[in-house]
């Protein structure tokens, strides 16, 4: 069962190392096991009430060297939140799959909500099935959060066929509006295009990528389909700056210059279809990884005919390969992208000309779990 597990969870993790330009360095073992007895005596200290609060156990599982991360482009929130608690900014590097969680040897596991988190909570298949026995901390509430996934073309291509783009953004927000709103047809359909999971799981996927897409970073609800939070973007390129490391220096010095100007332009996204004859009628776009409800907006649009009815005929390509999706976009094998804002930075930081159109999800949807 234990093999089971992990294959899945390799199978849906890897979707993040397409992007990941920047990185932080792991604590070692040794160094973990060093610190292993001061990290014991703060979380005794801090157990003299019932219930340890979240900043207790990042303070001790950070002393011990047991926060996990996949270090593949949403490390940044994780050094973000161990230096708000005063903690070395390093995490214990974490495997695709969340056997270490499972056998305590991270106590703080990185999960996305919509995905490892299920497999965590739920007994499906690839499941490890402890239910309501966890906790997490969101990166959200602890005020770190970085949004992920956005739709981008180079500025290139969005100068020359301002039409297509319009006329892509417009659909694909239609796609997520009716995913959304159908979250189990949606699953079906993501399913149906040839799923990288279970049909439990893509529902599972379904219902939590909703509340990305329809809740900001402090839990009000978004109503706007691919709205750019200038707050939460900002505080995004705020700790990217800080946090992103680039071993080229015109690229590091590149990084701290970049406004939020530099790299989102809005005018592409309209609720209504104000926009004339597409440029380029026959288009592509490049996902993160394999089908799976990450991505229903875009099944959903060809499914429903949503490109169709702006002129456009798109061809969905799968990520999972050798080429990354910003490099893909940025060589023109495809035309739009779906990636993390961080990664779009260090992208356009290292020299590609990025822009995004959209931002699909609204809140980050990284959390680190912990058994109760």
């Amino acid at each position: 069962m234990k093999q089971t597990k992990k294959v899945l969870v390799i199978a849906l993790a890897l979707a993040m190392a397409a992007a990941a330009f920047g990185g932080c360095s792991s604590g070692s073992g040794s160094e973990a096991s060093k610190e292993a007895s001061s990290a014991s005596s703060a979380q005794t200290e801090a157990s003299g009430s019932e219930e340890l609060t979240d900043g207790d156990r990042i303070i001790a599982a950070a002393k011990e060297g047991k926060v996990g991360n996949w270090g593949l482009g949403n490390e940044y929130e994780i050094l973000a939140l161990l230096t708000k608690y005063e903690q070395e900014p390093k995490y214990l590097s974490q495997s695709f799959d969340m056997d270490g969680f499972d056998d305590g040897s991270i106590t703080l596991a990185s999960a996305m909500t919509y995905n490892e988190l299920g497999l965590v909570k739920n007994s499906y298949e690839g499941g490890y099935g402890y239910g309501e026995n966890i906790g997490i901390i969101d990166m959200n509430n602890e005020g770190v959060a970085m949004l992920e996934d956005n739709l981008f073309c180079t500025k290139e291509f969005a100068k020359a066929n301002p039409n297509t783009v319009k006329a892509f953004v417009y659909a694909s927000m239609q796609g997520w509006k009716y995913a959304c709103e159908h979250p189990d047809e949606a699953a079906q359909i993501v399913y149906e295009a040839g799923s990288s999971v279970s049909s439990d799981h893509q529902a599972y996927m379904a219902s939590e990528v909703k509340k990305l897409v329809e809740t900001d970073t402090k839990g009000a609800a978004v109503t706007e389909y691919g709205k750019m939070d200038e707050e939460a973007m900002q505080q995004t390129l705020d700790l990217a700056k800080k946090y992103i490391s680039l071993d080229d220096k015109t690229a590091a010095d590149k990084l701290q210059t970049l406004t939020l100007d530099d790299i989102r332009d809005t005018s592409f996204l309209s609720s209504e279809k104000d926009f004339g004859t597409p440029e380029k009628t026959d288009v592509k776009i490049q996902l993160k990884w394999l089908p799976q409800c990450q991505f229903m907006g875009y099944y959903v649009a060809k499914a429903k005919g949503y490109y169709d009815e702006v002129g456009l005929n798109v061809d969905i390509i799968s990520g999972g390969g050798d080429i990354g999706e910003t490099t893909a976009v940025n060589n023109g094998t495809v035309d739009f992208g779906v990636t993390w804002v961080s990664n779009l930075i260090s992208a356009d930081a290292g020299g590609m000309d990025l822009v995004e159109v959209a931002q699909v999800f609204q809140r980050s949807g990284l959390v680190l779990v912990y058994k109760k």
